[in-house]
This record gives structure tokens, C-alpha cells and sequence, in this order.
């Protein structure tokens, strides 16, 4: 047999086995994606917060405990709608602010574009957080054909506020919504989009909830069941955010389960990233919070449902390592669509992993390299008592360790730069003590391997030097690729004074 004969079988057998590793039909997908949502702030972490319908979804179908988000918002979003990373779109640093004359980049595919191409009706009830300089900018130009929420990255729960503008949406029309608490008023969108829509047709609801994101504000009767329990005002509050949340959830899922939709269906349900420890947010035991690249700003709560998953894999813990990149070559896959017409993805298919438990094919993950957060002492002046586990790091590393950056390969994680506050914070209702740890002045430098520590507690950098080595230049091949960071300034042609009193494209 020849050599291109081969070659054909083999092709047709991949070919053969993906498919049959496909749903029959496209299914419908719901992808819930809460905001500032804590490792230990969701019911089978342990936690004394009340989240009955998340547990029992992520009960009958597969939670992920190896799951990575990104620190903050924008960049999860990015990347969630992308399968890139945020090296790769300009998108390093920080989060896009109001006002910001940029946006995801429009000749990036996103993941409602490429399900629309299938045939799939595609919705967004929620947050965007993903630019609005431009119309071109806006939800419904970038494959969704609804759009039901607000623009920024926060906003008042009921006056729909930010700053000095109003912000919120009917597709690209500016709609009053003032008093209406979002959690509610988002779960009941989403409710109707589900009922009013044709069973037939493949549906896609992105459901990017407000919550849990400050401010802390809830409707009172929420409180009332926690007060026993949580004297610290802000977790309490947080607390009442989140079961308030979890009952939304239960009533659009229930929802769901109530039409012919539900048996080819799949429900996603992630954090955008960790939850932010003076917001009320906890990601005991895990180091950091929001905005670190400790595990408590970048490992998420999630877990997949579905009719569609295998038996054997319902009700299990999956610890294969997954991104929130990978959703995107995920759902694309099992929608029969094609990945065709994409920037090259730094994602993968992860459907068999979740579904079959097979080996997950991500080895490695970029948390991410962003140049512009800088280090909290001048890297180039000693400090007393200054130490590196090797010499000359400054002048003899393949990459430069001022940085913020973290990597992930295997079982080991290298963090560079400055990380952000790696505290273990216990939930204040726990009545444990926290933990602020001791680092040598002008530390730039962490290796950990998260199977055997997995939060962060024994720091081998200066003891495992070839493994620091080595991940530097992995680190060092990143940033090679890496596109120029866009961070431009606030715009102020963006005042909403200028607009009507609402946040919205100005070019």
C-alpha cells in the first residue's frame, strides 16, 4: 500500500471518529457566565452559601476542577469568543474601560459568528465588556442576532448607571430599564428568548449575568436568610448576590427543561474569573483573587450539562486541564460547524475530554504576559537582602522576569513580575485566620507544581532551576508572538453628555 493510500484511510477514519464523537443534531447551547464568581462562593466547594440549582446541574453532569479562567473580564470574554489569546488580540493589559476608543478586534472570528454560519440563532442577554467605540463593535455586528444588556464592565444593578451614563441596551437602541434589579431582568429575557424560540433551529444563549460584581446590591428579602451566619456586611451582601443568582439560573434552566429543547441540549456554566476578596468574593484555599494570576484569580468554578454526555461521565469530577479558550473550538465542533476562516487558535476541542473523559489534549496554558503592569520596586536597584536562585537573572534570562507573566506546562507553574496580592484569605464566616505571606524583597520569580501544591504554598524556584530555565524560554517563544499591547486613553468624545446620557459608539 502506498504512501498516499494510507494517508487517505487514516484521514477518513479521523474523520469517521470525530464525527461519531459529534452530536447527531446541533445542539442547543446555553453558556452561563457569571462575574467575579468565587472558588469557595458556589455549594459543593463547601461553602455555607446557598446555591441549590448549581449544585444540582453540576451534580448530573461533569464539574471541572483542573478549569482556568483569565483574571479579569475583558480577557476571559475575549478569549472565550475567540479561542485566542489575549496576546494575540491586543488585549494584555487591563480590562476596556469606559470610554475606550478600542474594542475586540473587528477582523477577529467570534464564536457567534461561526455558529451562525451552522444555522444557529444566536443571543446575548447580559454583559458585553468587549468594546463599543464603533458600531462595528457591538454585539449584533459580531454574530449575535439579539442583544439585551449593558456595554461596560460595571454598572448600578437598578439605575443601569456608569459613571455618568446610562447603559443599557435593546439590540444597538438605547431602552429603559431604570429600577430593575439585572439579575432578575436578565433571567427573564433569557426566559422568553428560550420559550419564543423555534425548537427546530439550533439555538446559541450567551448568558453573561452582571452578577456577582460590585457594586453589592441585592433586593433585601435575600439578605434575610444569611444574617445568622455572615456578620461581615460585604460577604453578606455577596452572599444574598449569589443565591439570588443561583435561583435566576434555576429559573432559566428550568425553563430550558420545560421545552423539546432540553434532551439535545448543553449547559455551560463558568466564572470570568476569581472572586474579589474585599467585594465578598472568596477563593479559599487557593492563593490571590481577581485580578492575580495566583490560582484564586485564574482557576474558575465550572461545570458542563447535557442529556448528550455519556453515562459513565455524569455525576463525576473531570481534572483534565481546560481553558476558557477552548470553548471555542469546542462548541464549533459540536455543532458540526468549521474552524475554517479563524486566526490560528491557541484552543482546543475539549467535547471528548468532558463527555467521554478522554486525556485532555492541552498540555500547556498561557496565563498571560502583559508589559505594562509594573513591578513594585525598580527591578534594577538591589534591594537588602535581595536574593535569586540564580545568577544574574537580569542579564542572563531568555526573558525578562520584571514582567507580568505566568505559565502553566504540565504540572508546574512559573509566575514572573509582579503577580498581584497572594494572600490566603479564609471566608470571614469560616472564623480561620488568614494567611499574608513573607516574599524576599524585590522577588520576581515563583515556580510551583499545582498537582502536588495547588495553592501555592511551596515556592521551588530556587531549587529546581532547570525547570525555572526552561519555562522562561517557553515564556520567551510567547512573547515572540505576541501582537503590541491597546491600551489607548479614555476618548472624551465618549461623554455621554455628548449622546443623550448613555454609553455607546461615538465614531
Amino acid at each position: 500500500m502506498d504512501v498516499s493510500m494510507l494517508s487517505l484511510i487514516l484521514s477518513l477514519h479521523l474523520a469517521i471518529y470525530v464525527k461519531l464523537s459529534q452530536p447527531a443534531t446541533p445542539p442547543h447551547i446555553l453558556f452561563i457566565l457569571a462575574d467575579d464568581y468565587g472558588w469557595h462562593d458556589i455549594g459543593y466547594h463547601g461553602s455555607v452559601l446557598k446555591t441549590p440549582n448549581l449544585d444540582k446541574l453540576a451534580a448530573e453532569g461533569v464539574k471541572l476542577n483542573n478549569y482556568y479562567v483569565q483574571p479579569i473580564c475583558t480577557p476571559t470574554r475575549s478569549q472565550l469568543m475567540t479561542g485566542r489569546y489575549q496576546i494575540h488580540t491586543g488585549l494584555q493589559h487591563g480590562v476596556l474601560l469606559p470610554g475606550s476608543p478600542h474594542c475586540l478586534p473587528t477582523d477577529e472570528v467570534t464564536l457567534a459568528q461561526k455558529l451562525k454560519e451552522v444555522g444557529y440563532s444566536t443571543h446575548l442577554v447580559g454583559k458585553w465588556h468587549l468594546g463599543y467605540y464603533k458600531e462595528a463593535c457591538l454585539p449584533t455586528h459580531r454574530g449575535f442576532d439579539s442583544f439585551f444588556g449593558y456595554l461596560n464592565g460595571m454598572e448600578d444593578y437598578y439605575t443601569h448607571i456608569r459613571l455618568n451614563g446610562y447603559d443599557f441596551r435593546q439590540n444597538e437602541e438605547v431602552a429603559n430599564y431604570t429600577g430593575q434589579y439585572s439579575t432578575i431582568l436578565f433571567s427573564k429575557k433569557a426566559q422568553s428568548v428560550i420559550t419564543q424560540h423555534n425548537p427546530d433551529k439550533p439555538l446559541f444563549l450567551y448568558l453573561p449575568l452582571q452578577s456577582v460584581h460590585r457594586p453589592l446590591q441585592v433586593p433585601s428579602h435575600y439578605i434575610d436568610q444569611y444574617r445568622d451566619i455572615i456578620k461581615d456586611e460585604n460577604r453578606l451582601t455577596y452572599a444574598a448576590m449569589v443565591t439570588c443568582m443561583d435561583e435566576a439560573i434555576g429559573n432559566v434552566t428550568n425553563t430550558l427543561r420545560n421545552t423539546p429543547m432540553w434532551n439535545n441540549s448543553i449547559i455551560i456554566f463558568s466564572t470570568d474569573n476569581g472572586g474579589l476578596v474585599y467585594g465578598g468574593g472568596n477563593n479559599w484555599p487557593h492563593r490571590g483573587w481577581k485580578n492575580t494570576l495566583w490560582e484564586g484569580g485564574v482557576r474558575g468554578v465550572g461545570f458542563v450539562h447535557s442529556p448528550l454526555l455519556e453515562d459513565d461521565v455524569k455525576g463525576t469530577v473531570n481534572n483534565e486541564l481546560i481553558h476558557v479558550s477552548d470553548w471555542f473550538p469546542t462548541l464549533v465542533s459540536v455543532s458540526g460547524g468549521s474552524l475554517n476562516g479563524t486566526k490560528p487558535l491557541d484552543s482546543y476541542n475539549q467535547w471528548r475530554t468532558i463527555s467521554k473523559g478522554s486525556q485532555s489534549e492541552r498540555k500547556e496554558l498561557l496565563h498571560n504576559i502583559d508589559p505594562l503592569t509594573p513591578l513594585p520596586f525598580d527591578p534594577l536597584t538591589p534591594l537588602p537582602g535581595s536574593h535569586i536562585g540564580f545568577d544574574n537573572i537580569f542579564n542572563h534570562s531568555p526573558f525578562n522576569t520584571s514582567i507580568r507573566a505566568a505559565l502553566r506546562v504540565g504540572d508546574w507553574k512559573i509566575i514572573t513580575g509582579y503577580p498581584g496580592n497572594g494572600s490566603w484569605i479564609p471566608p470571614p464566616e469560616s472564623g480561620k485566620t488568614p494567611i499574608y505571606p513573607s516574599e524576599k524583597p524585590g522577588k520576581q520569580v515563583w515556580l510551583f507544581n499545582i498537582k502536588n501544591d495547588p495553592d501555592e504554598k511551596i515556592d521551588l524556584s530556587e531549587t529546581e532551576i532547570d525547570k525555572v530555565q526552561e519555562l522562561l524560554e517557553k515564556l520567551r517563544g510567547y512573547e515572540k508572538t505576541a501582537v503590541p499591547v491597546q491600551f489607548p486613553p479614555y476618548d472624551p468624545k465618549s461623554d455621554p453628555k455628548l449622546h443623550g446620557g448613555a454609553w455607546g459608539p461615538w465614531e
